[in-house]
């Protein structure tokens, strides 16, 4: 990616819709008649996949919406204890899962995203959730489950690097790890995407800090991170995707 140098005023501009414009939305690949990129990047043939446990067999205890705000807050000390695979599918769902699909161009989902692009894949670093080997794996939204991607060695190591020595990251049960694919975005959007990616990355994680206080987690938003060394870690193609938000999850104490 070409290195771009960012002024105050060029990134206040960025922060209005001027944008918007100054787009021509006839010439959008939307409206030139192609076809959208898929919701979910392709899985391999010989593929590991997890299914994960569905809604109807949770034992998630109800969490009074009014007491999550007023609780929610970032934590950065996770105890040693594993999550199950029942939290880790709760989780999942609060932040990605599919509610309905109405057609190849819209998938409506647990939270907003503008013009129901929804352009994110969800990478999940495992360290200790129960009935699941440690390693990187990728959300599969449409099937509800998980795919393995690969082991590494040293895993809590690799993720307090990539995360500029923010130990705790280490430390999580779970780390979240959203890659954008701007291309999503960009069929209906082109040049205004940019804006309204951050703010749907923003809902995101704020769906995933309410539902950890459901289950006695808690996560921190990381925006600081090594990119090349986030991409490297997921094996990323990063002319099309790129890792965009972090947020470590793992137990705490009452």
């Amino acid at each position: 990616m070409k290195k771009t140098t960012i002024t105050t005023e060029s990134g206040r501009y960025f922060l209005t819709d001027l944008i918007r414009e100054e787009v021509d939305f006839y010439l959008t690949l939307q409206n030139r008649g192609e076809q959208p990129p898929p919701f979910q990047k392709p899985v391999p043939q010989d593929a590991v996949i997890i299914k994960l446990p569905e809604q109807e067999s949770w034992n998630i205890p109800p969490c009074d919406l009014k007491l999550a705000i007023a609780n929610r807050k970032s934590h950065r000390r996770f105890t040693p204890d594993f999550i199950s695979m029942e939290e880790l599918s709760f989780l999942l769902w609060a932040t990605q899962g599919v509610r309905e699909k109405l057609h190849p161009a819209a998938v409506l989902r647990t939270v907003p995203s503008a013009g129901c692009r929804h352009p994110f894949e969800t990478y999940l670093a495992i360290q200790r959730v129960e009935g699941i080997t440690p390693g990187i794996y990728r959300y599969l939204p449409l099937d509800n489950a998980i795919l393995f991607i690969r082991s590494i060695s040293n895993l809590d190591k690799y993720l307090t690097a990539a995360t500029h020595n923010q130990s705790f990251a280490g430390h999580s049960a779970i780390c979240f790890i959203w890659t954008v694919m701007p291309s999503r975005t960009e069929w209906r959007y082109a040049e205004a995407s940019y804006k309204v990616i951050a703010l749907d990355a923003g809902h995101i994680c704020q769906n995933l800090y309410l539902a950890c206080e459901a289950i006695s987690t808690g996560t921190c938003a990381i925006a600081a991170y090594n990119q090349p060394v986030a991409d490297e870690l997921l094996g990323l193609d990063t002319s099309e995707e790129f890792v965009i938000y972090i947020a470590p999850v793992g137990k705490v104490d009452a």
